[in-house]
């Protein structure tokens, strides 16, 4: 088959950013960073123009590499699903960007700002290459890279606190790579491949012949306990508050929103493509991701509650956000994974809104980030308190935004499920939604409770790309419930082609 040139996007959008972070060390200050948002700004036009073209052509294609097979070769795979999702993930990527960077200016060294777009860049390759490679060995040279990324910018803050929890999250995501890069050596022995595709074929064969049950049970679980780990999935979150509560704005925003969701997709991937999703339900790990989604559903909420911080109370809440995601995926079912896929992106979207919001309503209350220090910041800060305001409405659940469909599209997908997995997901539906609007009720109330100042207070300028951040995020997490139904449609037919 002729291949087009817009065939050729993943692959640009992988080496552009990649080749770019080298670029960007040779520059300076604002050259530095117009270089990198214009990458960033490139990778949201590929992006929509992939997503335009592969929904039209109507089926995944395959870009061999080299044009050499397997097992020597190596692939990129595109489908609908990945142009959703890459869409999705390059737009709040720019967005978290774009609103931090006038506070990156300001703590820190300037001479050390190109390093830092350096590692924004990597990450952009990575995010692309989890989306796109076909490869799992790729995918382990890419989780690698963005680790590295995401603990440089973690410690990019440049204090102690921060140092402290990067390298807790190297320590934790260290041991995550370990299992993950095991699994794969396995799977190598077992089958003689590292493509995904012939991998999944070979699999079938020996699962039919009824061979080697016992390790194949175990390299699924080295695989899957290996991006839980990095997805922080309960019991293994322990490294997010720290890592969210020390990093800038603009790092815990796409720690948040991307990072982690990357590792769920890439997952994801795997169950589709290298396992299959009837061998990888018949092993069992699928009833421990459910078991273990329903428990963070339940924990992260119950400690999200106990913080006096805000971000610390948001950095738990993503751990409650990231169970749901773990618990539709451990359904075993269609509409469990394309509940699991939107949560993905309604999640990202909101969770990334908030952590930008809170630097600000930082900046007008001392600073400081505890609840008690907050009140009456929505009179400060009027555009940042409004839009925390959507984001805590999205989270809970609030109709004609995104959290909405989100919590529907869980509700429908165990309508007609044995009830051993109905009546807990129903159950823990409806107290994590209480729990989840007990703290971020509480929080809106602290931000505008108190007496209205009869003057308006000195104003705190964040700049006009702070405000058009936020703006781009409302608009995103309100068409994400406005279009909800379009957007479902379109991964229903990406996870059709996805296998």
């Amino acid at each position: 088959m002729t291949m087009e040139l817009w065939q050729s996007l993943p692959l640009f959008c992988i080496i552009l950013p990649l080749f770019s972070a080298a670029l960007v060390f040779m520059l300076r200050g604002k050259a530095a960073k117009g270089f990198c948002l214009a990458v960033l700004g490139a990778e949201t036009v590929f992006s929509v123009l992939f997503l335009v073209r592969i929904r039209e052509f109507g089926q995944s294609y395959t870009f061999p590499m080299g044009h050499f097979p397997a097992p020597f070769g190596n692939e990129i795979r595109g489908g609908l699903l990945e142009g959703i999702v890459l869409f999705f993930f390059m737009l709040i990527l720019l967005l978290s960007l774009v609103g931090g960077i006038r506070r990156l200016e300001e703590h820190m060294q300037h001479e050390k700002l190109p390093m830092y777009y350096a590692m924004v860049l990597l990450m952009t390759a990575s995010l692309a290459a989890q989306i796109f490679t076909n490869d799992l060995f790729t995918s382990y040279v890419f989780v690698e890279i963005m680790t590295l990324a995401a603990a440089g910018m973690i410690a990019a803050h440049g204090a102690g606190r921060a140092l402290l929890a990067s390298a807790r999250y190297m320590i934790m995501n260290m041991v995550a790579s370990s299992l993950f890069l095991l699994g794969i050596v396995l799977l190598y022995d077992l089958t003689g491949h590292l493509l995904m595709t012939p991998i999944r074929e070979t699999l079938g064969a020996v699962a039919a012949a009824g061979k080697y049950g016992l390790p194949l049970t175990v390299t699924v679980g080295l695989i899957t306990v290996g991006l839980s780990i990095k997805s922080a999935l309960f019991p293994f979150h322990s490294w997010v508050p720290d890592a969210y509560g020390a990093a800038s704005p603009a790092s815990a925003s796409i720690l948040s929103g991307l990072v982690s969701h990357a590792y769920i997709f890439l997952l994801i991937k795997i169950i589709y493509r290298v396992f299959g999703t009837e061998f990888f339900a018949g092993t069992g790990i699928i009833n421990v991701l459910f078991g273990f989604g329903l428990t963070a559903m339940i924990t992260g909420s119950v400690s999200a509650i106990r913080q006096r911080d805000l971000k610390r109370m948001i950095a738990f809440s993503s751990v409650a956000q990231i169970g749901y995601i773990f618990m539709g995926i451990g359904l075993g079912s269609e509409l469990g994974m394309l509940a699991a896929t939107f949560h993905l992106l309604s999640h990202a979207a909101c969770k990334s809104m908030l952590f930008i919001t809170t630097d600000a309503l930082a900046r007008v209350s001392g600073p400081s980030t505890r609840l008690r220090d907050i009140r009456g910041s929505g009179y400060r800060a009027k555009l940042t308190a409004a839009a925390f305001t959507i984001g805590s409405l999205t989270m809970v659940g609030f109709p004609f935004l995104g959290g909405f469909p989100s919590k529907v599209n869980f509700v429908r997908a165990v309508i007609d499920i044995d009830a051993a997995h109905r009546v807990p997901v129903l159950v823990f539906l409806v107290l994590s939604t209480w729990l989840n609007t007990l703290y971020f009720l509480r929080t809106m109330i602290s931000i505008y409770s108190g007496e209205k100042p009869d003057t308006p207070p000195e104003p705190v300028h964040n700049g006009a790309a702070y405000a058009l951040s936020l703006l781009g995020f409302i608009a995103l997490n309100a068409g994400l419930g406005l279009f909800s139904q379009r957007i479902i449609n379109g991964l229903l037919r990406g996870l059709s082609m996805f296998s």
